[in-house]
């Protein structure tokens, strides 16, 4: 049997929180996030970047964690679904999809959620072509996009007003 590899020592920021960890080389992002932090809002699907399930915003830009090496996000800050929640508050973007119906089976909402994120950091004002651009990496069997489209739509709205407090 093959020894194992030796562990590589990393710092990565997770939702505000520092985590020093040593991790084997070949762990992925996704297997450091669910299974070192248990932190299981991101999830893994396909394992080729084509589901988008585990996408999570790294230093600021959305990622597929399942094609990232937890040795690479060494010194990142990482953005996870459960980082939205803020006190217990539910993010708009949480809340849009709850109230628009925005999800069925909720496997792919996390990934969705971050790369909506990503979207209204980058333009508060999303039209739908911008909006369906910006999900492209993320697939959802189980909805026809239209309650998705809202969510974010209605999320942008929430935090374009002046009654939002990042």
């Amino acid at each position: 049997m093959p020894e194992a590899a030796p562990g590589v020592s990393i710092q990565v920021c997770v939702n505000g929180k520092l985590h020093p960890r040593e991790v084997e080389p070949r762990k992925l992002l996704v297997e450091f996030i669910r299974e070192d932090l248990e932190l299981t809002g991101t999830h893994i699907g396909c394992d080729t970047t084509y589901c988008g399930a585990c996408t999570v915003l790294m230093n600021g830009a959305a990622v597929k964690s399942c094609t990232v090496f937890a040795v690479q996000a060494d010194g990142a800050e990482i953005t996870t679904v459960e980082g939205l929640e803020k006190n217990g508050d539910l993010h708009p973007i949480q809340k849009a999809f709850g109230d628009c119906y925005g999800l069925q089976c909720g496997y792919c909402t996390p990934g969705l959620m971050i790369s909506a994120l990503q979207l209204l950091k980058d333009n508060p004002t999303p039209n739908q072509e911008q909006i369906r651009k910006a999900i492209a990496g993320n697939t959802c069997r189980c909805t026809g996009y239209q309650n998705i489209f809202k969510a974010i739509e209605n999320a942008a709205a929430k935090l374009r007003s002046p009654s939002h407090a990042d």
